[in-house]
């Protein structure tokens, strides 16, 4: 479980609050006009303007991340070879149609609970499935709580992910946690949407 109790913050509450006053209501769900214009599930934007982006910082050059594997915009990886270069506005709609398509579609196709989840929660798990994968969460525990709708169990479970290369990771305890001074942490932003 958690290194540090997760806790609701200011911070958390207010990039909620921020996303949900740009959200409309189409069809009974949250939706809201994405950077590039086009309209994504709420908790798509949330994750990538406030959790995504500034864990995975932005590279427009191909790099090895820190397991060797080739990595180009915010975290992308998908077909990433070396000596790829992208724009800023390219990374970004990257961005937000791989964290629509292959990751927030993918994880409520294996938990349809998490359609229903609070937009902080399902921001979270976004973020997690994105960076760790979509099958590791729809394996793990976290996704397990998401289909009995325990949501603060959910978050708690999701902070086991903080392992690269076998070992403990600071960086990835921060981002599944409470964050840092600069950046939200997964947990964090779960729990502080959680009524």
């Amino acid at each position: 479980m958690p290194v540090s109790k997760l806790r609701p913050t200011k911070r958390a509450s207010a990039a909620i609050a921020a996303v949900m006053a740009m959200a409309v209501s189409i069809g009974g769900a949250l939706f809201v006009t994405a950077p590039n214009g086009k309209q994504y599930p709420a908790a798509v934007v949330l994750a990538a303007e406030h959790i995504v982006k500034d864990w995975e910082g932005l590279h427009l050059t191909a790099y090895r991340d820190m397991v060797g594997i080739w990595t180009i915009c915010y975290g992308e990886t998908l077909g990433v070879k070396p000596g790829m270069r992208k724009t800023r506005a390219e990374c970004e709609a990257m961005l937000y149609e791989r964290l629509h398509r292959d990751f927030y579609l993918a994880i409520v196709k294996c938990a349809p609970q998490l359609a229903a989840a609070p937009i902080s929660v399902q921001a979270s798990m976004l973020s997690g499935s994105f960076n760790f994968g979509v099958g590791a969460w729809c394996r793990s525990t976290a996704s397990r709580h998401i289909r009995v709708r325990a949501w603060r169990p959910a978050c708690d479970a999701q902070t086991l992910f903080n392992r690269a290369g076998g070992r403990v990771v600071q960086g990835l305890v921060n981002r599944r946690e409470m964050g840092d001074a600069q950046r939200l942490g997964e947990g964090e932003l779960c729990v502080s949407g959680i009524k």
